[in-house]
This record gives structure tokens, C-alpha cells and sequence, in this order.
């Protein structure tokens, strides 16, 4: 029998209903061979919690990252919930071990199956929503996916051009670099825009993008370079 107060200890959280907590974790071959079964599957559940860990991961990029582009921090969503980084998780808190499998997914190693496991622990989530709340899970999200967050900051802030050049500058000088367009050029559905990172007049590196941002960026990596 599933020791689901030790797995409640292990998230750190109660479940009110706990027949949500045990339905995260019903395979559908299980339903196939016990069809009178109390509970559904998890499949509405991984569902929600698919879109809630997309959005609690992405409003957290969102705010730690704000130099970052749309592209950039896509790619660093993509790496923290893509189905293999899931998968590992799930497998490192041990939720195979609680899985309601049939036969023959049991047999085939459905307790260790990377989409099953990244799957049971979007509906972990998911009902977790449903039982405390956006406040509790988002907590829930930010606490289990710390070590994996920890990686995707370190890599984010080492991308972050503008940060380094700011804390450079202000080391040695006492100022912050001012960011200055120099010009923008082509029609508004395609402009190339140029800047220039500066500081006490002088100016310390040139850039250009497709956004003032991604200009600023570019501007502050030339810096950054000319200063190696």
C-alpha cells in the first residue's frame, strides 16, 4: 500500500482531499483492468497541470530575466518543463513507486516510462491546483523545481550582457550605463535599430537588432568584448 503521508512529508504540503493527490497518479491501463475503480484517471489533471507549470515557470523567467528576449527565455522555459527534465524530477521524488498501472504497462516498465513520469507529475500539480489553490502550487513549483532553477539563472544572468557590463562600470566608476539610440533604420514592420552603451560621454560599445532591447544587449556585449 502507497504510503501517501510520506509523500505529502516529501513535497512539503497536505492534501485536503486526498483522493486528488492518489487520482495524479491513476494510469489509464489501470482504469482499462479495474473499471469499477473509484477514481478516474490522471489525465485531466496532468492537463491542468501542464498549463499552470508553463505559466508559473514562465512568470518567473519573466521576472527574473528582464533583459532576456522572447526567444531566450522560451528557451529557457523549454528546458526547465520539457518531458525529459519532468521526467527526472518525478523519478527523483520517487512517484513511479505510486503509480496505478495495468499489467501490462507495469510489465512493460511503465514505472520508470520518461512520459509517464513526466506526466504524473503535471498531474501532481494539477491537483494540487485544484485542492489548495495558485498561491500553494505556485510555492509547490518554485520549491520542487529549485535545483533545476538554479541551473536556468546562473545560465540566464551569464547571457545577461547588460548586467555584467552594469556591474563592471559601477565597480570601477560609480555610475550605470546610459543607453542611447542612434538611429532606427527600414520600415516600422522590419527596423534594424542601433545604439550606443555609454558612460561619462564616452562611448563603450555600438549594437544593432530588430528590437531596442536586442540592440542594448548587442551594445553592451561589444563592450563587454572590448574590454577582454
Amino acid at each position: 500500500m502507497s504510503d501517501w503521508a510520506a509523500l505529502q512529508s516529501q513535497l512539503g504540503t497536505t492534501f485536503n482531499d486526498l483522493s486528488l493527490l492518489q487520482q495524479a497518479f491513476v494510469h489509464r491501463s489501470y482504469l482499462n483492468e479495474n473499471p469499477d475503480f473509484k477514481l478516474g484517471s490522471n489525465e485531466r489533471l496532468e492537463f491542468l497541470g501542464d498549463a499552470l507549470l508553463s505559466l508559473v515557470i514562465a512568470e518567473f523567467l519573466f521576472k527574473e530575466f528582464g533583459d532576456l528576449s522572447e526567444g531566450e527565455l522560451t528557451k529557457l522555459r523549454s528546458d526547465l518543463v520539457r518531458q525529459d527534465s519532468l521526467a527526472r524530477l518525478a523519478s527523483s521524488l520517487g512517484l513511479g513507486e505510486y503509480l496505478y498501472l495495468g499489467q501490462g504497462e507495469e510489465k512493460g516498465g511503465g514505472r520508470k516510462r520518461s512520459r509517464n513520469m513526466a506526466c504524473t507529475l503535471e498531474a501532481l500539480l494539477g491537483a494540487a491546483f485544484v485542492d489548495q489553490g495558485f498561491d500553494a502550487t505556485q510555492e509547490l513549483i518554485l520549491r520542487l523545481f529549485a535545483s533545476s532553477i538554479s541551473v536556468v539563472r546562473q545560465r540566464g544572468q551569464a547571457s545577461d550582457c547588460k548586467s555584467q557590463l552594469q556591474e563592471l562600470i559601477q565597480a570601477e566608476r560609480q555610475e550605470r550605463p546610459v543607453y542611447r539610440l542612434v538611429e532606427a533604420v527600414g520600415p516600422d514592420h522590419d527596423k534594424t535599430f542601433w545604439v550606443e552603451v555609454m558612460v561619462g560621454g564616452e562611448t563603450l560599445g555600438r549594437g544593432s537588432g530588430k528590437s531596442k532591447q536586442a540592440a542594448e544587449k548587442d551594445a553592451a556585449r561589444q563592450a563587454l568584448e572590448r574590454r577582454t
